[in-house]
Parts: C-alpha cells; structure tokens; sequence
C-alpha cells in the first residue's frame, strides 16, 4: 500500500465551477483560495483564464495572494491555449485531450497519433516556460489501453511532470484503476495523477485504489461539486485516509473542513447532506440504546473517526424510544445532577412509553431529568413520571 507520499489537487475553483449552482465572485475565489492554502492542501487548480476575461483577472489575482499552495490552471491540449496562460503568472498548467473512441470521433476528431504530436508540442513550449506541466488523456477508462499507455509513454519520454487519468463519466470501478496504476507504476517512472467523477458514487473508493496502486496526487473539490455528481470529495478524501491512518492526513488542518463545506454550501446554495462524511449533523451522532453505551465507555466501539480531531464533538441522542439507561445517565451528569442508578432507569422507561406516543424533544428529557433532581423521596419520583403536565405546560406523559 504506497500512501505514504500523495498530494491533494482541489479543484474547486476550476472542477467546482462547473458545478450547476456555482456562481463564484472574485472575492468568493479568493476566500475558497485561502481557505483551502489554510487547510493545506499542495495545490490550487483554476478555471482556464481563456473562459472569459473575468477567469482571467481572478486567475492573476489569486497567484498575487502568494500562498503556499501552487497554483495550476486547465486547459485544452492546444499550442495556443498554452500561449494564452503562460503570463498569468500560474506555477503550473493542466493541460488535457480525450483519447476514448467517444472523445475521438464526436469532440475533437483527432487520431492517437495527431493526439501525440499535439501533446509533445505542447508540453515543449510549457517547459520552456518554466512551470509544471501535467498531461491527461480524458475518459481514460473508456480508451483503448494500448492507445492510452502508447500516449502515456510519449509524453513520459518528453518530460512531462505528471500524467493524469480522467474517470471523465464516473465509470471506473476500483479493481479497474488498481490494475491500470499498478502497470503505468510498473512501466513509467512518473508522478500520476487521478480525476474521478462520481457518476456511479464511486470516486472515493477509487481514489483510494489509485493510491494504494502507486499514484501521487488525487484531485478534489469541496463537498464534490463539479460537473454533473461532481469529483472526490475533500472531505470524503480525507475520511477515508484517516479512518486507515489518522497521521496519512495529519499535514493538513482537519478542523477547517467544517468550515470550508459550510462557506462552499452556502456560496452554491445547498444544505450540506445529513451523511456528509465528518461535516453531516448526524456524522457524530449516537442514538440506538447499546450503541451509546459503548461509546460511553470507548468511543472507538463505533467512530472510526475522533471528531475533536476535526474540531467537532459526538451527540449522544437520548429523546426517543430506543434510548438506553447509560445515555440517560450521560445527560444527567452532563446537566451536572446527582441521580441514582434506580432513578435514572426508572426514567429511562417512563422516556420510552413517551416516546412511544409522540416525538420527544431533548428539552423535554431535560425537564424530567430536573424535577426528578429536585424530589425529596422514592414516592415522589414515581408520582412525578406518572403526572401528565410538568412547569412548561408540555404534555409528556
């Protein structure tokens, strides 16, 4: 498994413009931008300058930031769009053509071998330039492979920094890039980089696999937007390498991603999805009775993840029907009230017929874990959980 040197390309200013709601001001990039160079990640890839005369402008402006993160712009495999790009300023350029069959014959018209000639003419002129030079073949699942490595062994023989495969419409599957990494590694002595669309919800687990094949640098957005279902999700990234080994992902600052899935959702108008790896308001939450219990005991029983490590904390939810005794005690003392073991069960079945009859609130929990603080005798508690209006004016029982 080689994980031990890798790169994270966000691509959220370039990929994440693609994005259906994304409609990212200047001052938008420039906090994504730094946001992203806090959280650490080794590059920024921005929208082609050639997109209109505002990408441009928003291209130099964030190169001026001087952030630690280099700084990439995309653009087609053509002589003159690399022209076009050279004086913004950028440390490198992305440069791309599609080699499936698809590509070929509906988009560019070209052959593998007027593919070849394009990409050595190109990447010339780029490393005369003194910046970093990527290559990548689009829709590389869905290219012949002897096209794909005759290209790949071309542009590897001229110099080229970096070569890329593009999962363009997400339909790799994780043994499929394993194998196709693991022979580029064994043939090529070059950084790889990977591109997965999640078309088919498979670009995290693809991601890992290229890695663990031998690739170098995996690309992302923030929340996965991009085209269509988007790319690799930072976050989803992220959890994923930490979950095999928290110190895979300990060169960036974890407690930002909260952040950044919450600046980036509101810029595209989106909620942030219940599940959403590590950011979700339920990625923490604890419900089921003997779940709660153990994680009481060791969070490790059922978090694969610490959340303090991303600047978050676990909930323990006690208001319904399948609460246990343990997460009752828990909020108890959380609430700082001296409750015995008998009182605590005792409540704790008198919740659950609540909760039989109609939804609880935690504030409701909280009311009946007060009152029972506050009786003097036994007695008293068990006319208290039998009465039907606590000070409120909510009927709970």
């Amino acid at each position: 498994m080689a994980l031990n040197n890798f790169s994270i390309i966000d691509s959220t200013l370039r990929e994440g413009e693609q994005f259906v709601n994304a409609f990212f001001s200047t001052d938008d990039k420039i906090r994504i931008a730094t946001l992203l160079d806090d959280f650490g990640v080794e590059y920024l890839e921005l929208t082609s300058p050639l997109a209109s005369p505002q990408s441009r402008e928003d291209c130099q402006k964030i190169v001026k930031l001087g952030l630690k993160a280099k700084i990439l712009t995309h653009t087609r495999c053509h002589i003159k769009d690399a022209e076009a790009v050279i004086d913004t300023g950028v440390d490198g350029v992305d440069i791309v053509i599609g080699t499936s069959s698809y590509l070929r014959d509906f988009s560019h018209g070209k052959t593998i071998d007027e593919i070849i000639d394009q990409a050595l003419e190109v990447i010339s002129y780029l490393k005369r330039q003194n910046v970093e030079v990527r290559f990548s073949t689009e829709d590389s699942l869905r290219s012949d492979p002897d096209d794909l490595f005759r290209v790949y062994q071309s542009v590897a023989a001229s110099g080229v920094d970096r070569i890329g495969i593009a999962d363009t419409v997400g339909v790799g599957t994780p043994r499929q890039l394993y194998q196709l990494v693991s022979e580029l590694r064994k043939n090529l002595d070059i950084d790889i980089e990977f591109h997965g669309h999640n078309d088919s919800g498979c670009a995290i687990a693809n991601s890992l696999a290229v890695l663990e094949a031998g690739a170098t640098h995996i690309d992302t957005s923030v929340l996965g937007i991009g085209e269509r279902n988007g790319i690799t999700p930072l976050g989803g990234l992220v959890a994923r390498l930490y979950s095999l080994n928290s110190k895979l992902v300990a060169k960036y600052k974890l407690p930002l991603l909260r952040e950044l899935d919450h600046v980036v959702a509101e810029m595209v108008g989106v909620d942030i999805p219940f599940n959403n790896y590590i950011t979700g308001f339920a990625a923490f939450t604890h419900k089921a009775g003997i779940h709660a219990k153990a994680v009481l005991n060791n969070p490790s029983t059922y978090e694969i993840l610490k959340p303090e490590d991303f600047g978050l904390t676990r909930y323990i939810h006690v208001a319904h029907r399948l609460t246990g005794w343990n997460a009752i005690r828990h909020r108890a003392d959380q609430l700082g009230l001296e409750l015995s073991d008998e009182q605590i069960k005792l409540l704790t079945t008198h919740i659950k017929s609540l909760a039989d009859q109609r939804q609880l609130t935690l504030d409701d929990v909280d009311t009946l874990l007060h009152r029972l603080a506050e009786s003097s005798s036994f007695l008293e508690i068990k006319d208290l959980i039998e009465s039907e209006v606590v000070e409120n004016g909510t009927n709970i029982c």
